[in-house]
This record gives structure tokens, C-alpha cells and sequence, in this order.
């Protein structure tokens, strides 16, 4: 009779012993939009609700028109950006010069994370390379054509990186476009209808591949399909290892921008369109990312005041989309010394000031039965049912003192109503045929606990 070591014994046994004390393997996903768009969403990013964006690249020293100036100057050859072009730069002055002048010369990463964190945002994500190619990291894909190379001489990415995750609550994000405008091997694979994929295969999937391993992002935010569909740019196989293989695998969240039919459709949460806020509950997680400059991603010299959101509207926007469900990602442009411009500090930390007191209502909430008010305009809510609690966010103080809420339906002796950041409880009457007035304490501009949005924090309502 053969008698197994010990060792030997337990080893073969380990399967049964993990299957019976109810270990389970990893999910592992295949390479298929089916297989992918099984993945739950990580749960952080639901509970995140606001991040920031950040445009910045060489588009930022023309700082003209919007972060398509090189596409609009040569391709599209628009007027005013012909003729800016003659007006103040020599003749023969190509869109590759404006490389060196992009010094990032006041950049200073923990200024930036400072002023991130006061926004009151959860996350941010950086363009780590738009449609024009420059990598704001020493790409050893984009030779002579990114910030270590060229202007900065340095690696933005890794400052920034750095100064998020050591000095921040933020998480780290980073936006990547998949295609070039100009890339010779594009253009090249774009003639044969794509039938040829030579810059995907030597230009984006290894830098893809590099910026997951080297900054491991928890936000992966892909755009700029070229019109090549999702197997030109083997966008599932990407995926694939993303989720299974790659350092972020558990962690990562990626949208749904990976080749042309895929938006909306396939990917980790949806952003269907730029500056895109639906209105209404969705089935699926969304991005509602947006401008504060209404008309340009990237940092205008030619903006006007007018062009910039209020803060007002931004708060708005913020309260409408969490409470459809969606996530905002507000977007500013720094200038191309590094400076973040004044208003666009201002926005953010106005953003920070209202959620210090209204966090509450959008942090790890969840959208509730209505998701704005029938009757009274402008009043949106979210709800953490765990807690019992339904929070009805209203953006005008009412001239009465009385806000009348038709959606929750209050209860005698159980129902309470509370303004955040005032503390008191208030007194509300049911009303018929259904809803609740509530009274609104009487203060004076300087006592009110914040400004451009209240929220009314109403527990055992139904």
C-alpha cells in the first residue's frame, strides 16, 4: 500500500477544503463585449458622485478656440484660426512648435491637489494624451513628442499622480485618446478602411498597456475612436487583461469610449455624449462630463465671462445628475505655464463651500422613487435608504418660507425634517391629496448655512 506525505495529501485536498468553506476564484472575463459588460461597476464610483477633469497639452499655448486647433487650423482651415495664425505667429510656423513653448513653467502638482481637494471632488482624471499625440508622460512610444522630451521636460503624470495620492482623498484618474489626428500610421491604416491596424498595434495599446502599469489609474477614460470600430483598436482584449491581469484589476473603472458603436452601448459606465445629462433615471451608471467654460475643453484666452458657468448652474448640474443617478465630471483648463486660472479655482472651491454642507446629500447616495419634484420646479432628490432618509434638494428659497414637497408622503409622529447645516428640526403639515409643506426657518442672508442650494434631509417619509 503507497502512503501519500502528509504535504502531498493536503495539497490535493486543498481544492475540496477552499470549495467547502466557500472560496471562490476571481471572476475572469473573456474578450467579449457579452463576457466585459458583465463586470460590476467598483463600487467607489457610484459613491464618489463629482470629479474633475483636466484638459492640458500643447493645445494649451494657442489657448485659442477650443483644445481642436491644430484639426480646425489645418484640416478644417476655419477662418479665425487661419487667421490668428497670421496674425501672430511668423510664416511657416507649424502646430509641432508650439511643443517647446508649452514650459508648464509654474506647474506645481500640490498646489493643484490642493485645490482639488477643496472642490469637494472624489476623483480626477487627467489627459494623459489628446487627439493631437503628445503624452504628458515620457512615452517610449510618442519619441520627441511628449513632456519629457519636449517643453515641460518633465513627467506631468507622475507629479501629478504623486501629489494626489499622497496629499488627497482623490482618487487618480487618466483620460487617453485612442487615435491621432496627423499619426502618419493612422492615416495610413484609415486609407485601407482599417483593414490594416499598424497603429494600434505599435502606437496605442502599448502605451495603454504602459500607463496602466506604471500609474495603475482608478479611472481609465478612453475617447477618440477615428471612426475605427472596437477590433480595429482590440479594444476587448485590452479589457480583457485590464480586468483580469493588470495591477488595477479590482479597482479600475473604465467608461464606454473603446471604438465607433461602442458609446452607450459597451463599457463600464456610459457617457453617451459629451456634456450629456438626461434628465431621468437611467438603467445603467453614467458620466455627465461637462465644461465649466461652456465651449472649450481646453483653456481660451478669448473666453469672456459670460462663456464661464456660474456657480448656480454648476450646482444645479451637479444636483440633477446624482439625482438620475449619474456622475459629474466637471472640467477645467490650466494655462500653459501650469497655472490653474482664478475662475476656475473659484468654481471649484465655491463647489467645495456648498458641499461641505450638502455632501450629504450626494456622497454615497442613491436615486430615489422620483427624481425631481412634479410640482415645485427646481427640487431633486436622492435617498440613502439604509439611514431612512430622503434628501429634497431645492435651488430657490421659496418668497413664502413655505416649500411644499408633493412627492414624500410624511407620517405623524415618525416623520422628521431637518435643514442641513441648521440643525433645528422644522415643522411640517401633510398635504391633500398627498405631499408635505414644510416650514423654513427665518434667516437672514448671513445665517443662511449655505448659498446657491438647500437640502432638506427628511427622514421616515415614503
Amino acid at each position: 500500500m503507497v502512503r501519500m506525505r502528509p504535504a502531498l495529501l493536503l495539497l490535493l485536498q486543498l481544492p475540496l477544503l477552499l470549495s467547502q468553506c466557500g472560496a471562490t476564484s476571481p471572476p475572469h472575463y473573456d474578450p467579449t463585449w457579452e463576457s466585459l459588460d458583465r463586470r460590476p461597476l467598483p463600487s467607489w464610483f457610484d459613491r464618489a458622485k463629482f470629479g474633475i477633469f483636466i484638459h492640458w497639452g500643447v493645445f494649451s499655448v494657442p489657448s485659442f478656440g477650443s483644445e481642436w486647433f491644430w484639426w480646425y487650423w489645418q484640416k478644417e482651415k476655419r477662418p479665425n484660426f487661419v487667421d490668428f495664425m497670421n496674425n501672430n505667429y511668423p510664416p511657416g510656423f507649424k502646430y509641432e512648435d508650439f511643443g517647446v513653448l508649452f514650459t508648464a513653467k509654474y506647474f506645481n502638482a500640490n498646489q493643484w491637489a490642493d485645490i482639488l481637494q477643496a472642490s469637494g471632488a472624489k476623483y480626477v482624471v487627467l489627459t494623459s494624451k489628446h487627439h493631437e499625440g503628445f503624452t504628458l508622460w515620457g512615452s517610449h512610444y510618442s519619441w520627441n513628442w511628449n513632456a519629457v522630451d519636449e517643453g515641460p521636460k518633465r513627467d506631468v503624470v507622475k507629479e501629478l499622480e504623486a501629489a494626489i495620492r499622497n496629499n488627497t482623498d482623490l482618487r487618480f484618474g487618466l483620460y487617453y485618446s485612442l487615435f491621432e489626428w496627423f499619426h502618419p500610421l493612422f492615416l495610413e491604416d484609415k486609407s485601407s478602411s482599417f483593414q490594416k491596424r499598424q497603429f494600434p498595434i505599435s502606437k496605442t495599446l502599448p502605451e495603454l498597456y504602459e500607463l496602466v502599469n506604471k500609474y495603475q489609474p482608478d479611472v481609465l477614460w478612453s475617447d477618440g475612436d477615428g471612426g475605427a470600430p472596437d477590433h480595429y483598436w482590440n479594444s476587448t482584449g485590452f479589457l480583457a487583461w485590464l480586468y483580469n491581469e493588470s495591477p488595477v484589476r479590482d479597482t479600475v473603472v473604465t467608461n464606454d469610449r473603446w471604438g465607433a458603436g461602442s458609446i452607450c452601448k459597451h463599457g463600464g459606465y456610459y457617457t453617451c455624449s459629451d456634456r450629456y445629462n438626461p434628465g431621468h433615471l437611467l438603467p445603467h451608471k453614467w458620466e455627465n462630463c461637462m465644461t465649466i467654460d461652456q465651449f472649450s475643453w481646453g483653456y481660451r484666452r478669448d473666453a469672456g465671462i459670460r462663456d464661464y458657468l456660474t456657480i448656480e448652474e454648476l450646482v444645479k448640474q451637479l444636483v440633477e445628475t446624482v439625482a438620475c443617478g449619474g456622475n459629474l465630471l466637471m472640467n477645467i483648463g490650466p494655462t500653459l505655464d501650469g497655472i490653474i486660472p482664478v475662475i476656475f479655482e473659484e468654481r471649484l472651491r465655491q463647489m467645495g463651500t456648498w458641499l461641505k454642507v450638502n455632501g450629504e446629500a450626494i456622497y454615497e447616495t442613491h436615486p430615489w422613487r422620483s427624481q425631481n419634484d412634479t410640482t415645485t420646479p427646481d427640487v431633486w432628490y436622492t435617498s440613502k435608504p439604509e439611514r431612512k432618509i430622503v434628501y429634497a434638494i431645492f435651488l430657490k428659497w421659496p418668497i413664502s418660507g413655505k416649500l411644499f414637497l408633493q412627492q414624500p408622503v410624511g407620517s405623524l409622529g415618525e416623520t422628521e425634517v431637518a435643514l442641513l447645516g441648521h440643525g433645528m428640526p422644522l415643522t411640517w403639515t401633510s398635504s391633500k391629496p398627498s405631499g408635505i409643506i414644510v416650514e423654513l426657518p427665518q434667516l437672514s442672508s448671513h445665517q443662511m448655512p449655505c448659498k446657491w442650494g438647500w437640502t432638506l434631509a427628511l427622514t421616515n417619509v415614503t
